[in-house]
């Protein structure tokens, strides 16, 4: 395998960009091309206008899974922390690597909503918390938990770098030929 999309899905705080920022340093250590696709910078840009009903949420995550398989299927490593809460729109990014031939890893960062409440750098949970944020992933927006990714991540007690290395033994394993 020469590239592929590595997306990262999960609630906001579950350490997707983290994780994210990590692989790319790590992967670019290893002479690979690689960008760092971020949802909340891509919000700005490619998805500039869209809010956060459940048709602009799928409209951002297919936006950007277009530009990740782009890039993965011209030999650069996409790494996309998006939190792409519906099953729907991570199907069809699926699907469209698949036409393309080109590979899809999906990451679940499996950290729970307490956990990831406790972390809030954003300070979104305390805002939706004090009633001035509504439909907030995993609150009162609902997060489609992934059914088949290639990694299951529990980042609870765990180090950035184990989980890290969960991730780099996942892309090993799919560049061995079978």
């Amino acid at each position: 395998m020469s590239a592929a999309t590595v997306w990262l899905t999960g609630l906001s705080g579950a350490g997707k960009s983290t994780l994210a920022e990590r692989l790319v340093a790590t992967l670019r250590e290893r002479g690979e091309r690689v960008e760092l696709l971020d949802g909340d910078e891509l919000r700005t840009s490619l998805s500039a206008g869209l809010g956060f009903s459940r048709a602009d949420r799928n409209t951002h995550v297919t936006r950007v899974g277009f530009v990740a398989d782009l890039l993965a299927r011209n030999g650069v490593w996409a790494i996309v922390p998006v939190i792409a809460p519906y099953a729907d729109a991570r199907a069809e990014n699926r699907a469209r690597h698949e036409r393309s031939g080109s590979r899809y890893l999906e990451v679940f960062v499996a950290t729970s909503l307490e956990e990831c409440a406790r972390r809030d750098v954003k300070g979104l949970y305390a805002r939706a918390e004090a009633g001035e944020l509504t439909g907030m992933t995993g609150l009162d927006d609902p997060y489609e938990v992934p059914t088949n990714p290639e990694l299951r991540l529990e980042t609870q007690g765990r180090s950035i770098e184990e989980s890290l290395a969960e991730i780099l033994r996942l892309i090993d394993e799919e560049r061995t030929p079978a």
